[in-house]
């Protein structure tokens, strides 16, 4: 598992550099790996959740640009900088190179994020870990605490570690009271709301997102992290969905995904994150029985993978798709099972 409690220790002793600190220090490190962007989040970060960090190509897309990255499962991570090497953000002297070290925790968070997304777990745990270990060592506490709030999404993606994403919430909450803005803490917020749903957890799923709500409320701060860019009100209210359908709520499910749809560019900019949604839309409402509107729901969500690559997208479309099976006497079920069938998510 992660070597949170490392992190936990050498972040604590840090140089307390802030996410955007780091970020203007080397030219955003966004910049320098231009390219290797992967949904969250929309959680989701996707689980979809994106609730993940939303992207329109799909992590598997990004597999030529990532290259040696994801194919070398029992290499440990380095990131090529510029002409050089930086290996674990160590310059030839031995002293600690903070500027790769920063790119580092960024690269490694993207690379892992990606290798998840494509259901490569091991892989992904590695690279979270390796962010860590570069967050750490640059003193960025907010950019690692970032991190394990990916970290986290993997966990109650699992089955039965939902109690471990949210001991990793707690810690990076921990780690970053005092220092971070008010839209980070929406953020952790969020995270903490789905793994206390995935444990069936009702009145503490309502009581995160409200603590999530409540921090957006407090509107922009100049502090925030450019990495945040993807939190706003529809995020919340998609994972606000999420959570409830998953906790048996299909109706307050749909109340909160129309809520979010009114906010969220999925269609456009987000259609990863936003097929993941409309997917557990269509649960929802076949659920409730409405099977017509579970169908036109579910033919939206498969048109949103049109144009991308996304193994944990398309697996929820299969979820929905055996969810629909039993229902075949239903004319556009038949249809849409058929039509299915080429797809990458038959």
């Amino acid at each position: 598992m992660l070597n949170v409690l490392g992190w936990r220790k050498l972040s604590g002793t840090g140089v307390n550099r802030s996410g955007r600190d780091c970020a203007q220090e080397v030219g955003s490190a966004d910049g320098c790996i231009n390219g290797l962007h992967s949904d969250g989040g929309n959680e989701g970060g996707g689980d979809g959740d994106p609730d993940e960090l939303p992207d329109p190509a799909g992590s598997g897309a990004t597999a030529p640009v990532l290259g040696e990255f994801v194919d070398k499962e029992e290499a440990a991570p380095t990131l090529v900088v510029g002409t050089g090497t930086a290996e674990r953000g160590t310059s030839a002297a031995g002293v600690v190179d903070l500027e790769a070290q920063a790119i580092t925790t960024e690269a490694t968070r993207q690379v892992g994020w990606a290798a998840f997304d494509q259901g490569r777990v091991g892989l992904a745990q590695s690279y979270f870990d390796a962010s860590l270990r570069a967050s750490a060592e640059c003193g960025d506490v907010i950019a690692g605490a970032y991190t394990l709030s990916f970290a986290a999404i993997q966990c109650y993606s699992s089955p039965g570690l939902a109690g471990r994403a949210v001991s990793f919430v707690d810690t990076a909450r921990t780690q970053v009271r005092g220092r971070s803005t008010p839209r980070m803490e929406a953020m952790l917020a969020a995270r903490a709301a789905r793994a206390w749903s995935k444990g069936g957890a009702k009145e503490e799923t309502k009581y995160q997102l409200h603590l999530a709500r409540a921090a957006l409320d407090k509107g922009r701060h100049e502090d925030d992290p450019g990495f945040l860019y993807w939190v706003d009100y529809g995020e919340i209210e998609m994972i606000a969905g999420s959570s409830a359908l998953e906790l048996g709520d299909p109706a307050e499910a749909l109340r909160r995904f129309e809520a979010g749809m009114q906010a969220y560019p999925g269609d456009e900019q987000y259609p990863r994150s936003h097929a993941i949604y409309l997917a557990r839309a269509a649960e929802a409402h076949l659920a409730l029985h409405d099977l017509d509107a579970a169908v036109a729901t579910g033919r939206h969500a498969a048109a949103c993978l049109g144009a991308v690559d996304s193994a944990r997208s398309a697996s929820q479309l299969r979820v929905l798709r055996g969810k629909l099976a039993p229902h075949t006497a239903h004319a556009g079920v038949r249809d849409f099972l058929e039509a299915g069938k080429s797809q990458k998510f038959a």
